[in-house]
């Protein structure tokens, strides 16, 4: 079907009859390196039933918007020859510039966590001021949509490696979060657009600058969720405190970061480490799902009887 959705998408566009797809990434979404001549561009495939076009049209807005009036590197969107920002059919498909650059290294993850504080912070201050196109829509990142009764990437409980055991201490958990959330609260300082994926695979660097990519999630939730979701899959290791150091002192070059929401880091690296659990549990096709396994959810249950013996 991906194959089939390439061959449907790429006549829409300006390229030659000589252009090829390559595949590079099957996570959510499909997406192809396109190459015609000496020029690339990138071509998203959609699953189908996650986000309707109109939701895709609001994403691609937002992220215009940023390069445009915020100055965050964002890839360009390539229209069809008729101008259509997406491609509709059986997988709807976006195209977007090449952005050059590569994952932050390991052994520079404090320093681009600074400027990833302050990247952030610009994206947070821009969602605050912003007057949304008519017609944008974009999905929830609460609680309810995490862990409630239709939560959208599946159940936890569901993950892999859960039994009694993991059950007991993750439900703690969960209940934890229910309860410093619902104190937290959801007001405009706290609460609004987000990218909601900013994990290091999502970021691009070439020495001089850091390009964000892929605003598939991006929707509406807690701003200090950018940070859990910056930490996605590494939350365990050694140099965290040191990064989140870092992001806030990054972050607070741009705007305020009150004290009162500095304490609820942690509480925002678990929720998202437990929506992964369930994330890993729901796409076990997926090949860093299948990777990760098991042993993700017993780290998780390291990390949440360290973050409950510490509140």
């Amino acid at each position: 079907m991906n194959d089939q959705a390439v061959r449907l998408a790429l006549p829409r566009y300006a390229l030659s009859p000589r252009a090829t797809a390559t595949l590079i990434n099957v996570s959510e979404n499909t997406t192809y390196l396109v190459e015609d001549g000496g020029a690339a561009t990138i071509l998203r495939v959609h699953r189908p039933g996650y986000h309707a076009v109109e939701s895709i049209r609001s994403e691609l807005a937002w992220l215009t918007a940023l390069r445009e009036e915020a100055g965050i590197s964002t890839p360009r969107v390539v229209p069809a020859t008729d101008g259509s920002l997406v491609v509709e059919g059986p997988r709807n498909c976006v195209m977007f510039e090449y952005l050059p650059g590569t994952e932050p290294p390991e052994h520079r993850l404090v320093e681009d966590f600074e400027e990833l504080g302050a990247i952030t912070a610009r994206m947070h201050l821009h969602a605050r001021a912003w007057r949304r196109p008519p017609g944008f829509t974009r999905f929830t990142w609460d609680y309810d949509a995490a862990f409630g009764a239709e939560a959208r990437w599946g159940r936890w409980q569901d993950g892999p490696g859960v039994g009694h055991a993991e059950r007991e201490i993750l439900g703690r958990l969960d209940k934890t979060l229910h309860t410093r959330l619902s104190r937290y609260g959801t007001d405009r300082e706290r609460f609004g657009l987000i990218h909601a994926d900013l994990r290091l695979a999502n970021l691009l660097t070439d020495g001089r600058r850091t390009s964000v990519i892929d605003f598939d999630d991006c929707g509406f939730g807690w701003y200090l969720y950018d940070l859990g979701a910056a930490l996605s899959f590494i939350e365990h290791y050694p140099q965290v405190p040191a990064m989140i150091e870092a992001w806030t002192r990054g972050y607070r070059t741009v705007c305020d970061l009150p004290a009162e929401d500095e304490r609820e880091i942690w509480t925002f690296v678990m929720f998202r480490r437990l929506l992964l659990v369930a994330w890993i549990g729901s796409h076990s096709t997926v090949d860093v799902a299948r990777e990760l396994g098991a042993g993700y959810t017993q780290g998780s249950c390291e990390l949440a009887e360290r973050y409950l013996g510490g509140l």
